[in-house]
């Protein structure tokens, strides 16, 4: 048995035993304990460390950005769960890529601590305060900025928001810890940070910035003030597929033979455009890959509409009919046209070229992206949080083409699919688990929406003014009829024969 290796043989992730790792795995060459931080990343999940930290870990393996090492904190009491997986192996990640030639693994080093979760993110704090963090980066969900899906403004009236203003020494959330960290740094003369969203989410550097400037707003506008005149927030756009790990993953690591409590998988394919404003420096990531542009928007507009709108259209379908996974989805010839033909028809027209790519060009990749079989990504998990990905990914679209006069009717199919979704129950009639934040509202709602579709679209919530649309509300409310009478499959159909 090899040094550090358990009772079945693997090698548990460690320092300690990068060194007798199974051949065929690449690790660090860099002396992890010579790394210092730069970055600290709040939101530490599986696709941060597939894309951001793997771009990180790629320059230090060219003896680059030593000083730019990452420390991951959250600030849900579910986080300390992963604090503890990753403290447990040095925060250490075996990152294994799925490419249908061939799969292979790589252990990625770019993370050096997690800070421990508490309520008031003292620790969180204390640590963006240090002069040496020079990025403060997140990955909260794209729903999780604090905005009101009908204005896009700020909400401020939210029980998070108005705790934050009242305790600005111990707030709740990410955006008020950075606050904090902010006036310390402020009082302490070292400085600004940037600040970074990773989200999926449309200018998500500008939607960052409204949220943190308002927030502090509410408790020290003098601070507000420095913030808006010192530090900078670059919008960016990530690209990478990276399904959640459970049981099989975890397998996958152990055919490698490794013994990782929170192994990442990934698709073969890293995107990564960034606005290049950072006030405190930052790591050559070019020289990795990523791209740097005065312009995002139209990079952002092109994956967000296409790519995770194209997800939008076939998770909740897929699931209803007791479709496992996205790749499973593709193999549905109904599922497949479907999400052709919106995107064609309904998506594509609104989205500009970006150099190298046209909109139509980047429906076939991520047509072979999502069919690739080694990716287990669940329908389920792509069908999460509808109450934020249907007005961040399908709506706008369904916006665009109400102003410009061309159709609409896919994109209510696809929101009226999803009110279905959240009935709970499949169409073989399995339950579904609560699959979004709001879950439980949702589903009485869908009850009644099944006789009265227009109570759906009274959510302004999440559809604003669609409601009256009459392109739009007319079309959902026919879908949705024809979904409780003849179910998915003949509701495709219908929609493939107009």
């Amino acid at each position: 048995m090899a040094d550090g290796a358990n009772g079945n043989g693997l090698v548990r992730l460690s320092d300690q035993t990068l060194s007798v790792l199974p051949g065929g795995v690449a690790r660090p060459t860099y002396n992890r304990q010579a790394l210092t931080a730069g970055i600290v990343h709040i939101g530490l999940g599986n696709f941060h460390r597939a894309h951001q930290a793997w771009y990180l870990h790629r320059l230090m393996q060219m003896g680059k950005a030593q000083d730019w090492a990452i420390i991951g904190a959250g600030v849900r009491a579910a986080d300390s769960a992963q604090r503890s997986r990753l403290l447990g192996q040095d925060c250490l990640t075996t990152l294994i890529e799925l490419d249908p030639a061939g799969m292979s693994a790589e252990v990625s080093g770019a993370m050096i601590e997690f800070l421990p979760v508490a309520a008031d993110n003292a620790p969180l704090i204390a640590q963006m305060a240090d002069p040496e963090i020079r990025i403060v980066s997140l990955t909260v969900t794209e729903g999780g900025y604090y905005v009101d899906p009908a204005s896009g403004g700020f909400d401020a009236g939210h029980a998070d928001i108005t705790h934050d203003a009242a305790h600005p020494g111990s707030p709740r959330t990410a955006f008020g810890a950075i606050i904090a960290a902010l006036g310390l740094r402020r009082v302490q003369g070292t400085g600004p940070f940037t600040v970074m969203s990773c989200d999926n989410l449309q200018s998500n550097g500008d939607v960052l910035r409204q949220t943190v400037l308002s927030l502090a707003q509410m408790s020290d506008p003098a601070l507000a003030d420095w913030i808006a005149a010192e530090c900078s927030f670059p919008n960016s756009m990530v690209d990478c597929i990276v399904p959640a790990t459970g049981t099989a993953e975890r397998a996958l690591a152990n055919r490698f033979g490794i013994d990782d409590a929170a192994p990442v998988t990934h698709e073969n394919f890293r995107q990564w455009v960034i606005e290049d404003d950072f006030c405190a420096g930052r790591p050559p990531l070019e020289e990795a890959g990523a791209t740097f542009c005065d312009d995002v928007h139209q990079f952002e507009a092109m994956k967000l509409r296409i790519l995770n709108g194209g997800h939008q259209i076939i998770a909740a379908a897929g699931d209803l009919l007791g479709i496992e996974t996205i790749a499973q989805t593709m193999d549905h010839s109904l599922i497949r046209q479907t999400l052709r033909k919106i995107i064609q028809q309904e998506i594509a027209p609104h989205v500009a070229d970006v150099p190298g790519m046209s909109p139509l060009a980047y429906l076939d990749l991520i047509e072979r992206r999502f069919a690739n079989p080694e990716i287990r990504d669940t329908t389920r998990r792509v069908a999460y949080d509808g109450s934020s990905r249907q007005p961040g990914f399908i709506l706008p679209s369904a916006r665009d083409g109400l102003a410009a006069g061309t159709p609409v009717s896919g994109l209510a199919l696809v929101s009226a699919i999803w009110a279905r979704y959240c009935l709970g129950t499949r169409e073989d009639g399995t339950s579904i688990e609560a699959n979004d934040p709001n879950w439980q509202a949702l589903t009485e709602l869908a009850k009644q929406a099944a006789v009265e579709p227009d109570l759906w679209l009274a959510q302004r919530q999440i559809y604003g003014d669609l409601s009256s649309a009459t392109a739009f509300a007319a079309a959902f409310s026919g879908w949705m009829k024809l979904l409780h009478s003849d179910g998915v499959k003949a509701t495709l159909t219908q929609y493939l024969d107009l």
